[in-house]
């Protein structure tokens, strides 16, 4: 049983007359998977042709400095249902005794965790979520026992088909379409996974347009593999190949959305948000150093799965006509973790007061509020367990390291042992290391980031602010029933 202590806003009514409630607003979060920041046209793609995502940030704001807390799947998901660091809630881990982003894994997100559609449902609102899940295959872990009415998607990565997993011989089933807690496709033909989650988003919208909704459109692409899926429609329509392919079918679907919303005459009661669940993990020709074939962060340093910037910088935009400003550029830090606490106080209610959010409250910064700045003092860059980097305004100091399972300055043999620090704002490559003329800067940051493994810790050394994963025993494949 959920420990759910929320606090509900509270209405004050006047003495002299009665005051309506202010209608709910709707919110749908569209969430590509692997989509770098360099992969759309409103953040200078030339690659790829997104010409609804251009619409989209010619009539709302388009954040340049938002991130996710990880460069890789699941702890990201993890971060924006929860509103807080994935080592907060043990969703980090990827090795042999913590297989959470495997199927059939025994782990997946706490259901004493408190979600986003969770608190979304406290107020009122019928919840959705249509795409990829990637927070446990298991029952207790599914999205319709982690606050969503509704579910049509792929359990984890549309990479995850039939095989032998060679680590521990483990039997991975057909890759699994679900409806609810039921199996209807397996294999499910990846062909055509867009096409069918932009379908059921249109009738889901539609069905609920009278009551303030939540739908959750984590997508499926571009995705894992190294050549996405498209459907005939799109396929070798680009200039891109399969990841250009897979992309514009995604800016196809974001256009189907927001003309539903536009017939339903509820575009101007819904907050859109556009982002991605990582950067790009990119493929780099010696030959054409900017080929974009497997995604591209530029400008941005680094690929995904990595504490770059390429990796945790993600392309945003956010669209609700009258409310988020049009044409508009905010270059304030912000997060996926800001989505819990954002949503719940502008539905009327407050994030979980008893346990700890990580995110804040960024409605000045969607509305485009005079002055606004980020809540941030600081953001930290983990890879899995280890805090590599720290953020402060503009600065953004990599730590020096003993050693590390993966770096995106260094090698094992190279090391990286001197802190090295860069202004995220002046040296958008993080081409020029600047530690050496601002040791009081590397300083407070080094202080920062102390607090930090105060707090989560570091590498196989827990801090106690960890709250526990979600774990089951005797685990069984996700199938098709006959």
């Amino acid at each position: 049983m959920k420990s759910l202590v929320l606090s509900i806003g509270v209405l004050s009514l006047s003495l002299c007359a009665t005051i309506a409630a202010p209608e709910k607003p709707n919110f749908i979060v569209i969430f590509a998977d692997n989509l770098g920041y360099g992969d759309i046209e409103p953040f200078g793609s030339t690659a790829n042709r997104t010409p609804f995502l251009n619409r989209m940030a010619e009539e709302g704001t388009k954040f340049t400095h938002f991130c996710v807390t990880a460069g890789v799947c699941t702890p990201s998901r993890s971060s924006l249902m929860t509103g807080c660091y994935s080592q907060r809630v043990s969703m980090h881990l990827n090795d042999r005794d913590h297989h959470v982003l495997r199927p059939v894994s025994p782990y997946g997100l706490n259901p004493d965790e408190i979600t986003v559609a969770e608190v979304l449902k406290d107020q009122g609102y019928a919840t959705s979520m249509i795409g990829k899940w990637h927070l446990g295959d298991q029952p207790p872990f599914w999205p319709t026992r982690q606050g969503f009415d509704e579910y049509l998607g792929v359990p984890y990565s549309d990479d995850m088909t039939e095989r032998i997993w060679n680590q521990d011989g483990s039997h991975w089933p057909p890759l699994p379409l679900m409806d609810g807690e039921t199996v209807i496709d397996a294999p499910v033909d990846r062909d055509y996974l867009t096409q069918r989650e932009t379908k059921r988003a249109l009738e889901w919208i539609e069905r609920n347009q009278d009551r303030p909704f939540f739908l959750y459109m984590p997508q499926a692409m571009p995705g894992s593999t190294s050549a996405p899926f498209s459907s005939p429609n799109f396929k070798g329509k680009s200039r891109n190949g399969p990841w250009g392919d897979a992309i514009e079918e995604l800016d196809w679907s974001l256009g189907q959305v927001l003309q539903k919303l536009r017939d339903l005459n509820l575009a101007e009661k819904t907050l859109v948000i556009w982002t991605s669940d990582n950067g790009a993990p990119t493929k780099h020709d010696p030959e054409n150093p900017d080929d974009p074939s497997r995604g591209s962060n530029r400008p941005l340093f680094g690929p995904g799965y990595t504490t770059a910037e390429g990796g945790f910088r993600v392309p945003t935009l956010m669209w609700w006509p009258g409310t988020v400003p049009a044409g508009r550029t905010c270059e304030e830090f912000a997060t996926t973790m800001d989505i819990l606490p954002t949503f719940a106080r502008l539905a009327g209610g407050e994030a979980p007061k008893d346990r700890k959010i990580d995110g804040h409250d960024i409605r000045p910064l969607i509305s485009g509020e005079p002055g606004a700045k980020s809540p941030y003092e600081a953001f930290y860059y983990y890879y899995l367990d280890q805090l590599q980097a720290v953020r402060s305004g503009p600065w953004k100091l990599f730590l020096p390291l003993d050693d590390f399972a993966r770096h995106p300055r260094a090698t094992p043999k190279e090391g990286f042992h001197q802190a090295q620090l860069f202004h995220l704002y002046d040296d958008v490559s993080c081409e020029h290391d600047v530690a050496a003329a601002h040791p009081d800067i590397v300083a407070r940051l080094t202080g920062l980031a102390e607090k930090m493994r105060a707090d989560l810790g570091d590498r196989g050394a827990p801090g106690p602010g960890i709250r526990p994963i979600g774990k089951v025993e005797n685990p069984v494949p996700v199938v098709l029933k006959p």
